[in-house]
């Protein structure tokens, strides 16, 4: 009962005081804070809502040694959220704003504090703020007191609270907030502050710019070297840092640029720590070691680079340890870097010389549609332009029955696609009869004609040009499959398809024309009067395609 009298005193005699002397409020305000302070419950609401904030908005203002208890004051209030609108509707936002010019660190503390809390959450507020420039106070701050932890991590907070905002990171760009951070992070004290810091890392990281500042200020070696003081330990705070950590220099590696000079041609400290994570039993770290080594296997000269140093068969390993009830993020992650490795023609052959593609192979029993869809790119990947490498998984029949099961996915079209796409390339690149020959044995002619009316054009075309090899090839072994499937009749639909791209029919009448070989597919273009249809195309606006169907009249004439 005494406290709420003394309270109704105190804000009684302040809502009367007209000069604001000192002498005169400073007992008053001293009993409210000290309400405060003992975490009187109700004491914020009651101070709201006698009426008294616009009166210590002008105190702020005023700049009086009653400034730094006012702002004490404020923020012990600002804790409740119920009472927040009600300070920015008084004023105290910008009133407290210029205080963070204060040459006094308990000030700033104070002032950072309540600025923070009453801004929690507000997004006009907190746009209001970057706009009144407490963005390059805030870095400031951290540059003149980088060794006040409490005032570090108010600055680190509010940082935190407006990283999303637009402006705050453009204004971040300016300022040398890289070094800042990168500072902070060396000698964070504790698990909270480290957390506080990769989270402001984090959300700033997504900018171009900083990012490129990050990675020149050294961010990247400083989360490596956190990540190895970390390692080895169970504690899950460490733990969660090492995550993020990591995830976040995969992040950094986006960037061309930043990415580069992480590489340092393969002896720069975070690449190598990098090939570490693979190593590693911490499963988070593989996953981001395999993320990372995609990311660095952007260019054909990195790519180059990688294989010299031995890096495919880290990932080989790391593969197979999952295999078996293995982490399906890991397998994706480690098949897309094995898929950018092989992207230059020289790596190809170098991988296939290493044994890859028999190492991967375990990974066909995967369950797993992200893992199957990878696989199959990387396969694709690594038979492109290779015939020796699509002769001998040509004529793997093991491989080819899954990827034939794979052919088939109805509920993932992705896998459904990339399995068509393999079994096109694996005809395309061997141009073998052997391989021909099995793909027939395995049923996998309809898939391919399936695969030529696909909505994509480029899979539409790989079919055709698969086809029309295999026709050229061997068109006694494949005609009597490709009149059991339908292959001209679809054809022709295609050719009458006034939507169907002109480069599609270009390479259907392509593979008319193999067919035209064959005595028993020539019956079937006669019966089907595909002569009607080519006689239509021959006056078609596309002269290139025109002119085909001219060619192929021309050749169904000489060998009627």
């Amino acid at each position: 009962m005494a406290d709420i009298e003394s309270l109704s005193e105190a804000m009684k005699a302040i809502s009367v005081s007209t000069e604001l002397v000192e002498e005169e409020l400073k007992p008053h305000l001293d009993v409210l804070l000290n309400l405060l302070l003992e975490k009187k419950k109700g004491t914020a609401e009651k101070i709201v809502s006698s009426g008294v904030l616009p009166i210590l908005a002008q105190v702020l203002r005023k700049k009086s040694p009653l400034t730094s208890q006012v702002t004490l004051m404020v923020a012990e209030m600002a804790r409740e959220a119920a009472v927040r609108e009600r300070c920015i509707e008084a004023g105290l936002v910008t009133a407290l704003v210029p205080l963070l010019n204060s040459p006094d660190q308990d000030q700033l503390l104070h002032t950072g504090r309540a600025i923070g809390r009453i801004c929690f959450e507000n997004a006009v507020q907190q746009t209001q703020l970057v706009e009144n420039g407490v963005i390059p106070r805030l870095v400031a701050i951290m540059q003149q007191y980088p060794e006040n932890d409490p005032l570090v991590n108010v600055c680190l907070l509010a940082l935190c609270n407006l990283a999303d905002v637009d402006a705050a990171r453009e204004a971040l760009v300016e300022v040398g907030v890289a070094e800042v951070l990168t500072y902070q992070l060396k000698r964070a004290p504790d698990a909270e502050r480290r957390h506080l810091i990769l989270e402001v890392l984090g959300s700033l990281g997504e900018s171009d710019a900083l990012k490129l500042q990050f990675v020149e200020a050294g961010v990247p070696e400083a989360l490596s070297e956190m990540i190895r003081t970390l390692q080895g330990g169970s504690d899950t705070h460490d733990l969660c840092s090492i995550k993020v950590a990591s995830n976040l220099i995969v992040t950094l590696l986006l960037g061309d640029e930043s990415m580069q000079k992480c590489f340092g041609e393969g002896t720069g400290m975070v690449y190598q720590d990098v090939l570490s994570w693979l190593q590693s039993a911490n499963t988070e770290l593989q996953l981001s070691g395999a993320l990372a080594v995609a990311n660095f296997a952007r260019n054909d000269s990195n790519c180059v680079k990688m294989l010299d140093l031995g890096v495919v068969p880290r990932i080989l390993d790391l593969l197979e340890q999952h295999v078996a009830e293995g982490d399906v993020s890991v397998q994706h992650a480690g098949l897309s870097a094995l898929r950018n490795l092989a992207i230059p023609a020289s790596n190809k052959v170098r991988m296939l010389e290493d044994g890859v593609t028999e190492r991967i192979r375990t990974l066909l029993r995967s369950d797993m549609p992200p893992v199957q869809f990878k696989l199959l790119g990387t396969l694709r990947m690594m038979v492109d332009g290779q015939e020796e490498a699509a002769s001998v998984l040509g004529k793997d029949e093991v491989l080819l029955a899954r990827v034939m099961e794979w052919c088939e996915a109805k509920d993932h079209a992705g896998v459904r696609g990339e399995a068509n796409r393999l079994l096109a390339a694996l005809i395309r690149h061997s141009r073998n009869p052997e391989v021909i020959h099995t793909v027939i044995k395995a049923d996998g002619v309809q898939h391919l004609i399936s695969m030529a009316t696909s909505e994509h054009v480029i899979m539409q075309n790989e079919a055709l040009v698969a086809l029309a090899i295999a026709s050229a090839i061997d068109i006694e072994a494949v005609q009597e499959p490709f009149r059991d499937a339908d292959l001209l009749p679809t054809l022709q639909k295609m050719l009458d398809d006034p939507v169907v791209a002109v480069e599609v029919k270009f390479s259907a009448l392509g593979l008319i024309c193999s067919l035209a070989n064959s005595s028993m597919l020539r019956e079937q273009i006669t019966s089907l009067n595909l002569r009607n249809t080519l006689s239509k195309l021959s006056a078609h606006t596309s002269t290139k395609l025109a002119k085909q169907a001219d060619t192929v009249m021309a050749v169904l004439s000489e060998t009627a």
